[in-house]
């Protein structure tokens, strides 16, 4: 009788013990967001920007032994009118879908760019962007640590009402729009690393001094803009920073241009949320990126945006993908991205 009391006495002594290290480990868990129906955007034979670009590293993710227990995989539902319309134009919006459902088995460029659209598109990319609400909401409820959108198409090129460069709704800037009106979130900082400048995101902030859009690209390269000397305007005037680099470069200068100018300015400015814009074309090899980024530089800039994350945003940071064209690289590049998200919670 005394051993079973004993027992017993133990069991409750280590119980909120055992709790907490359960606790601990949810708080590891890094969302994977991801829909087979992202495969459903045609962009046509030969194009880029298509369905193979993300389906190595999705199986890879899914069959690791060793990142398996790390990662969750939440279910996620399209996209509202009233969500998407927090950064794009009601018109826009219609023209999207008008232009995209009344294609049959063909593909067009939507009319305000050089964006490839299929009779899916338009629905793909509200799956795109529910993609990217699901994984501030999983953050925000502390379901998840961190968060990896494999979305597709990107998003950075598009404008409140122009969408270019294969993208047709701007992932990160809704997402930073709906961290504002869901949950209050004042100061969010977007880190854009695709080999070319996110136009888009950079004019859909210009002049707002909650956001900060600092973004590392190779110029001169499409679309021609992100020059240092555009800062922003109005308000917005000093939140807005980039970093252009030429043909060639690779991650001492990407590693460099975090330490030097990224760091200093995210002392002032103490960021609630990390958004990341991770293309993968800025990748040695990548079929229209011209830098020469590997996986240790990546890794590198993980380790660099979370140590941002814990000292001022409660770890909270959501990478979505962007650009990137050759599927290995995006496979590695996006494994050493959660592995240094995985290292850096379990230290903290």
């Amino acid at each position: 009788m005394k051993y079973f009391f004993k027992c017993l006495l133990l069991m409750l002594l280590f119980q909120p013990m055992n709790l907490i290290a359960e606790s601990a480990r949810s708080a590891l868990k890094i969302a994977i967001l991801y829909d087979e129906q992202f495969l459903l955007h045609d962009t046509g034979t030969n194009h880029p920007e298509n369905s193979e670009r993300i389906s190595s590293a999705i199986n890879f993710l899914k069959n690791d032994y060793k990142l398996k227990p790390n990662l969750i995989w939440p279910s996620f539902d399209y996209a509202s009118i009233d969500v998407i319309n927090l950064v794009h134009t009601k018109e826009y919006i219609h023209l999207v879908k008008q232009e995209s459902e009344k294609l049959t088995k063909s593909t067009a460029k939507l009319s305000t760019g050089d964006t490839v659209i299929s009779k899916h598109s338009y629905q793909v990319a509200r799956k795109s962007v529910g993609a990217v609400t699901e994984g501030v909401d999983q953050i925000m409820k502390g379901k998840a640590s961190s968060g990896f959108v494999f979305s597709r198409p990107p998003g950075h090129h598009a404008t409140k009402d122009q969408g270019m460069g294969f993208c047709i709704f701007n992932n990160v800037a809704i997402a930073a729009k709906y961290l504002q009106m869901k949950y209050g979130i004042n100061r969010i900082l977007i880190v854009d690393f695709d080999v070319h400048h996110g136009n888009g995101t950079q004019d859909i902030f210009y002049s707002d001094n909650t956001v900060f859009y600092f973004s590392i690209h190779q110029h001169p390269f499409y679309p021609g803009t992100g020059r240092p000397d555009e800062k922003g305007s109005g308000e917005g005037y000093g939140y807005t920073l980039n970093i252009d680099l030429p043909k060639g470069a690779g991650d001492k200068e990407f590693i460099h241009g975090l330490k030097s100018q990224l760091i200093p300015a995210m002392e002032k400015f103490k960021p609630e949320f990390i958004l990341v814009s991770a293309g993968f074309d800025a990748h040695e090899n990548d079929l229209l990126g011209q830098l020469e980024y590997s996986n240790n530089g990546y890794k590198k800039a993980t380790e660099i945006l979370s140590t941002i994350a814990s000292k001022y945003a409660s770890n909270r940071i959501l990478f979505v993908l962007e650009g990137g064209y050759e599927p290995r690289n995006i496979k590695e590049a996006s494994e050493s991205i959660v592995n240094a998200m995985i290292y850096k919670n379990t230290i903290d």
